[in-house]
């Protein structure tokens, strides 16, 4: 595959990711009753679907920190990482646009999605939230990409780790796990109160995550 089919592949996968995962939480304020569970499942099906069909082409990373953890551990020439940041970053705006143009029976307080801080929740409490989520979806990422692991569970497992984050992290941070999966929402909304956190968090959590599998896998 070419850089240009690499980089239109992330650009569809994290669109595809915002437009159903911020979907689904529209859906669940707007009174579906789908509820934290139904989020989480649409972000981790999300996840898997896009693993499957596109994984092949680019990888799937879909997230700017799993590319970050990918740098970090060589995989990843800098210019192919910020290639693959940038083509994130347009799909998540291009899946938050949609979203305000079709779902208009979401109230505007939710601001298509964009994650934010329980207000019981500090904002080092959601740094680390965000960062050890992060650490596992990362890990996960980092873990199927071993030449011993089946390939045909790759989505599964990468999906499965989004859903149980999710379920955790859902109500506390919004449990985004993913810079492009926040500012494609605050982008189009106009919101971005805290943003920081759901980049920083993140790669962090890439970070001890690439540090971790260059331990565990030399």
């Amino acid at each position: 595959m070419n850089k240009r089919q690499m980089y239109i592949a992330e650009a569809i996968g994290t669109m595809m990711l915002v437009f159903v995962g911020a979907g689904s939480y529209l859906m669940a304020v707007s009174g579906a009753g789908i509820g934290l569970l139904g989020i989480a499942l649409a972000h981790g099906l999300a996840l898997a679907v896009i693993v499957y069909t596109l994984g092949n082409i680019s990888g799937a990373h879909v997230n700017p920190a799993v590319t970050f953890g990918m740098w970090v551990s060589g995989k990843m020439d800098t210019w192919s990482a910020v290639g693959y940041i940038v083509s994130q970053l347009i799909g998540a705006v291009i899946g938050a646009l949609l979203l305000q143009l079709l779902f208009t029976v979401a109230p505007a307080a939710a601001h298509l999605g964009t994650p934010q801080l329980a207000k019981e929740i500090s904002v080092w409490q959601g740094l680390f939230i965000e960062a050890i989520l992060t650490f596992f979806l990362v890990w996960s990422v980092m873990s199927t990409t071993d030449k011993k692991f089946p390939a045909a569970m790759n989505g599964l497992v990468i999906g499965l780790t989004l859903t149980f984050s999710i379920l955790i992290g859902g109500v506390l941070t919004g449990a985004a796990l993913n810079p492009a999966r926040a500012f494609g929402p605050a982008a189009v909304s106009g919101v971005w109160t805290q943003h920081l956190i759901y980049w920083a968090g993140p790669f962090l959590g890439a970070l001890v995550a690439a540090a971790a599998n260059k331990l565990f896998r030399k």
